[in-house]
């Protein structure tokens, strides 16, 4: 795999390990304004529904308190703090599973890696806020750097790209070294090519089908296409309708070269990651 020893060590002090079947992130939405309504839960039900995805096989939990859905607006600092922190706290208390918390702010990155998160799933992939990188370097905690074109609030107005691939993997470039000269280390980056923010249907289909192309070799990919608006525009199904689409194109997503795929249903997806690497192992 890309990384040399196949694993990423994290601040809680478990590793990662990529020499397996694809890794399954399990999306727990603090806020009550995501997409997909099934994900979302405030306190005690978000820690419940976390534990419920370890239980299901997931290897890491991504918390968010902001939505990014298209046309969703920022939230204040206070406000994420109060949604995100407390749930981290009771969960940590209760397992050990890798914690990932989807978060643009520095003062929420860093008040969630001290109350036990191992990643920041930065979705401006350290753009937005000039101490993020500093922060996720100082406290030791790996990072997802994500493509996004624009904002959430605007991103799918008419997206357009001269070199959709060439864009998408400059940026890319661009957010590592910024990571890096921050005092990141290589091995605790991840990359993300953002499906879906600021993506038409067919640069997301494009950006499966080129995966490595565009992420390169160098660093673990994520991708999050999970029940995603282009799978509808497919099969003609509502959110709620679309886990079998779901399915098929995180397959192609793993066969083309993702080594975590972020997802709302995780007994489903471990069952998938499971035969697809015990197909394609030999």
């Amino acid at each position: 795999m890309k990384l040399p020893s196949g694993c990423m060590r994290l601040p809680s002090g478990v590793s990662l390990d990529f020499s397996g079947p694809a890794l399954v992130m399990a999306i727990v939405n603090c806020n009550e304004d995501s997409f997909y309504a099934p994900s979302r839960a405030l306190g005690e039900g978000a820690v419940e529904k976390a534990l419920a995805a370890e239980k299901e096989g997931a290897t890491i939990v991504d918390f968010g308190a902001e939505s990014s859905r298209p046309r969703s607006s920022y939230i204040s600092e206070k406000e994420e703090l109060a949604r995100l922190i407390p749930v981290i706290t009771a969960f940590r208390k209760r397992s050990y599973l890798p914690v990932s918390v989807d978060t643009r702010k520095s003062s929420v990155a860093a008040a969630a890696i001290d109350s036990g998160a191992d990643i920041i799933n930065d979705i401006s992939a350290l753009s937005d806020n000039p101490q993020m990188a500093k922060i996720c370097a100082e406290k030791g905690a790996a990072v997802v750097l994500m493509h996004k074109k624009g904002v959430p609030l605007t991103m799918q107005e008419n997206p357009s790209y001269s070199n959709l691939t060439e864009e998408i993997s400059a940026f890319l470039k661009d957010s590592v070294k910024r990571a890096l000269a921050a005092g990141i280390l290589p091995e605790k980056i991840v990359l993300d090519p953002g499906i879906g923010f600021g993506k038409s249907p067919k640069d997301n289909l494009r950006i499966i089908r080129l995966l490595a192309e565009i992420c390169g070799n160098d660093y673990p990919i994520l991708v999050g296409l999970s029940r995603k608006s282009f799978i509808g525009e497919i099969t003609g199904r509502d959110a709620e309708d679309r886990l079998p689409g779901t399915l098929a194109a995180n397959a192609a997503a793993i066969l083309a070269g993702a080594d975590i795929i972020r997802v709302h249903d995780v007994r489903e997806h471990v069952d998938l990651t499971r035969v697809l690497f015990s197909i394609t192992k030999e």
